[in-house]
């Protein structure tokens, strides 16, 4: 199960990420998870939203650069090992993950886990046969 997650191209201003929320909260989009990775000029904004294709078409209409990307998000018990049980499962198959962000989720002893991989098909796969959750977007923070 692969989730559309928008990354967008922000400048590394002061009020720049607020201007962003701004555009997002005035076409009514509900932000599921986020993360920023920045550099001295600008950063990377990582959204999985509850309506993709109005949201990048505000973030287009703003003037910003931003793609649809594909990744997978699953949840796990919120106990320690629980991460690193899965990572190594991934690695055993020699499947590199790109990144990784965690989303606060509203139900206790859950975390869910957004990952970026190179080989989607087989990372859904292992996680699936051994055993972990796999969620949709709709489903994160819930």
């Amino acid at each position: 199960m692969l989730i559309d997650q928008i990354s967008v191209f922000v400048e590394n201003k002061t009020g720049r990420l607020a201007e962003l929320m701004e555009v997002l909260n005035k076409n009514g989009i509900d932000i599921r998870a986020m993360t920023i990775a920045d550099t001295a000029d600008f950063g990377i904004l990582r959204l999985i939203v509850d309506d993709t294709e109005k949201a990048l078409k505000a973030l287009h209409d703003d003037g910003c650069t931003a793609a649809i990307t594909k990744v997978i998000a699953f949840t796990i018990p919120d106990v320690s090992g629980a991460l690193y049980n899965v990572m190594g499962k991934i690695n055993e198959c020699n499947i590199n993950v790109e990144y990784m962000y965690s989303v606060m989720g509203k139900t206790a002893g859950r975390a869910d886990i957004v990952i970026r991989v190179e080989d989607t098909d087989t990372a859904i796969k292992v996680l699936t046969e051994n055993g972990v959750q796999l969620i949709c977007g709709k489903d994160l923070c819930r």
